[in-house]
């Protein structure tokens, strides 16, 4: 109990003191540019992620396709990625077996007909970033296809959501309780620090390619420089909403699961997905 309190007023910290000069704080007004930048990121995210989908045929490797996904977004003029493409088939969908990190990242694993997939990459454009999450399915799976369609729904709610309770760690249980009525695993509560999701910090100097376990060091220097607790939302989130969030419920079943990501935009109180038409919603295996 002493740790949660600590993690809440930690959520709170906007900026770190000296730090604010060169790291300020994300929770500001959203300036029409930053929003431009980030939906340019965004759109050109989930284009490569439909086309890697279209071209996966059993037999391929998370590998590749991880390899294949950075390669093609590489090709649209990315340099750098806030965190590299993490790709997962089948039951790693669900995270069975997963118990470090380093398991999270691609692995020899075959696509199999049937085979639900998750694509899951956040590039940066033009020093603005997104975060984004695709599922398909190769071939024909009920399973998944359900699961879709409860996303679709948990998508429509979320905004009103984040309006009505007004609290991170709120929204938070609030899709965890809807998650678990329905009979799926909360799968983002496996997460590191269980996230749902995080804010989307501006990347003032995109620098050398540096990374460590997939991520970028502007992830790390983004979250640790203005405290980290307020840059991630969680159960024990209790700080200020405002400003652009990649959020990415993820859901799983016995033998698969699902998720989406994409950048929620918070202003005044209120919440809009920045895209307004479903990004993810193209599914070329269904």
């Amino acid at each position: 109990m002493r740790s949660r309190n600590l993690n809440k007023m930690a959520s709170r910290v906007r900026a770190l003191p000296g730090l604010h000069l060169v790291s300020p704080s994300q929770a500001l007004p959203v300036k029409r540019h930053a929003l431009e930048e980030s939906l340019a990121c965004q759109r050109l995210a989930f284009q490569a992620a439909r086309e890697i989908a279209s071209l996966l045929r059993p037999g391929w490797t998370e590998r590749q396709t991880a390899a294949l996904f950075q390669e093609h977004l590489k090709g649209s003029g990315i340099k750098t990625f806030f965190h590299e493409a993490f790709v997962w088939f089948g039951s790693r969908a669900r995270f069975d077996g997963i118990r470090r990190y380093g398991q999270y990242q691609a692995t020899n694993r075959k696509l199999l007909p049937g085979d639900v997939f998750i694509l899951d990459i956040a590039p940066i454009h033009h020093g603005y970033l997104c975060d984004i999450g695709f599922t398909g399915v190769l071939g024909e799976n009920p399973a998944a296809a359900a699961a879709l369609v409860f996303l679709k729904k948990l998508r429509a709610e979320i905004p009103e959501l984040f309006e009505t309770l007004g609290q991170g760690g709120l929204v938070w249980k609030a899709i965890d309780d809807r998650i678990r009525e329905v009979g799926y695993d909360n799968i983002h509560a496996r997460y590191p620090f269980s996230v749902l999701g995080h804010r989307l910090p501006h990347i003032a100097w995109e620098g050398p390619r540096l990374k460590f376990l997939n991520f970028g060091w502007q992830s790390y220097w983004g979250f640790l420089s203005r405290g980290l607790f307020g840059q991630l939302l969680n159960a024990d989130h209790v700080g200020d909403l405002e400003g652009l969030w990649a959020v990415e419920p993820h859901i799983g079943w016995n033998g698969g699961g699902a998720k989406f990501e994409e950048i929620l935009v918070i202003e005044n109180g209120k919440a809009r997905w920045l895209e307004t038409e479903n990004p993810w919603a193209v599914n070329p295996h269904v």
